[in-house]
């Protein structure tokens, strides 16, 4: 029988545009259809991110509750993941919508440099985030740029900072931050194992190599990362019609690794969460 394997969809993220790739969903109604026609095409987990009229990425606790609100009406029991990235606001703000209680969210436990700015994520920010998930039932996945953001999370499980089991996504391509390399990859996946058995993880990739994480994920036992956000093409030459077709496209490689898209009750036992309400 086939192992099943959840599939992420980041539909809008911080800085694609629609000058980028018309697809792209920016207002409320157009990330509610574009998340619908994912969970439709496969996807289990969806990564959010919300945006002002203009364009602009921001933390809007009423934005988030509002795509929230119609995800979970079209897609019964899909995964709400809210990001609380540092492109949409500065310190305790990028946490503000978490009182909306998704049923995760992303939680980066370091710094580390992106293209033009420093990702900063000081220890103070790193556990108020985790405080506030706590308090409101939200599980974490931790976004993992380097080897001491594992070693990190796995301490802050440790001492119930964060509870476990763990979810890691392993984020490659970023320039300045970790690299695809496939070495890379295996020993942090291994690290994970060992410093906290039991956990489970994505693997991430950024435009062209979008498709190699979802591979070497799919040959090492993870779930996978698609959508608009990290890339807005097919290939080379052909930009994406849609989220909807980025989650066709890792779909279409599962059964040729043994795996099949995992439904929204099987993505919510893997990662322990409780069933939809």
């Amino acid at each position: 029988m086939s192992t099943p394997c959840i599939i992420t969809c980041a539909i809008t993220g911080s800085l694609p545009k629609k000058s980028d790739n018309p697809g792209v969903p920016i207002t409320p109604a157009e990330q509610i259809e574009s998340t619908h026609a994912a969970f439709e095409a496969g996807a289990t987990l969806v990564h959010l991110h919300v945006r002002n009229d203009d364009g602009s990425p921001t933390s809007s606790p009423e934005r988030f509750a509002q795509v929230q609100e119609g995800i979970r009406k079209h897609c019964p029991g899909m995964i709400v993941q809210f990001s609380t990235g540092g492109r949409s606001g500065a310190g305790k703000e990028r946490g503000a919508h978490l009182e909306c209680k998704p049923d995760m969210a992303s939680l980066a436990t370091g710094s580390v440099n992106f293209p033009t700015r420093v990702y900063d994520n000081s220890p103070e920010l790193v556990d108020w985030l985790a405080g506030q998930m706590r308090e409101y039932g939200i599980k974490p996945e931790v976004e993992a740029f380097d080897l001491s953001m594992i070693f990190q999370a796995a301490k802050m499980e440790g001492d119930g900072r964060i509870q476990g089991p763990l979810h890691v996504q392993f984020v490659m391509g970023v320039k300045n931050a970790m690299p695809v390399d496939r070495e890379v990859l295996e020993f942090y996946v291994k690290t994970l194992e060992r410093l906290a058995p039991g956990s489970t993880w994505t693997g991430a990739g950024i435009g062209r190599d979008q498709l190699t994480l979802a591979r070497w994920s799919l040959e090492l036992g993870g779930h996978c990362r698609t959508g608009l956000e990290d890339n807005v093409r097919l290939d080379r030459n052909t930009l994406a019609p849609s989220n909807a077709a980025l989650v066709r496209q890792v779909a279409d490689l599962l059964p040729e690794h043994g795996r099949r898209p995992a439904t929204a009750a099987e993505a919510r036992q893997l990662l322990s969460l409780p069933p939809a309400g």
